[in-house]
């Protein structure tokens, strides 16, 4: 019986240290992944449909300013992270210019930092849960249903693979790591899961 015990207790020890290192292997991928990302996550005041379409309107007006900004900044050699900081003010003024001139008097709340996200699909892309550094714009309440996507690179209104590939090229994006996030890796969906699944069972094992 204690043999069976002790024998048990190695094979947890194995399993436990088997979960560690994997979970720390995906989640290194979702890291180096992510640093060269900038999300952008709008959250609209509740789940109206006027709500729903101001934050639309919202998204629109942001998306244009942010994609001037990280064109400029390519051009100029700065970093895209600190050129949307710097310019958070002008996002803001945009984003209630934009509020007021619908009639809406809902405030504007905006900042950028990092955020946790679950994993993600988008019709020409899928994204693995973890932290993103994140543009994130809440309407009033901030109660309502919210929209994703990537500002940087450019992936938001990609309407083709070869558009996504270009874009996530030029942002310094890896062929490993295009392939991570579209379908060409063949199981991109099961390591994505992968990777929520270990990080649970690491939580729970540090605990």
């Amino acid at each position: 019986m204690k043999q069976t015990v002790k024998k048990l207790s190695i094979l947890g020890l194995i399993l436990a240290f088997a979960v560690l290192c994997a979970g720390n292997y995906l989640n290194r991928e979702q890291r180096q992944l992510s640093e060269k990302l900038i999300r952008l996550h709008v959250v609209a005041n509740s789940d109206s449909e006027s709500d729903q379409a101001l934050k639309l309107e919202v998204r629109d007006v942001v998306l244009e300013k942010v994609a001037k900004i990280i064109d400029l900044a390519e051009a100029q050699g700065e970093d895209p992270k600190e050129a949307i900081a710097d310019s958070l003010p002008e996002l803001y003024a945009a984003a209630q210019s934009r509020l007021e001139q619908l009639g809406s008097q809902q405030t504007v709340g905006i900042r950028l930092g990092n955020e946790l996200f679950p994993t993600r699909e988008y019709e020409t892309f899928s994204l693995p849960a973890g932290i993103y550094t994140a543009l994130r714009i809440n309407l009033g309440k901030a109660e309502g249903h919210n929209w994703w996507c990537v500002v940087f690179p450019n992936l938001c209104m990609t309407a083709s693979m070869d558009d996504l590939e270009q874009a996530a090229t030029v942002a310094g994006l890896t062929s490993d790591q295009v392939s991570l996030i579209t379908e060409d890796s063949g199981g991109y969906v099961l390591k994505f899961k992968s990777i929520e699944i270990l990080q649970s069972i690491k939580n729970w094992i540090q605990k």
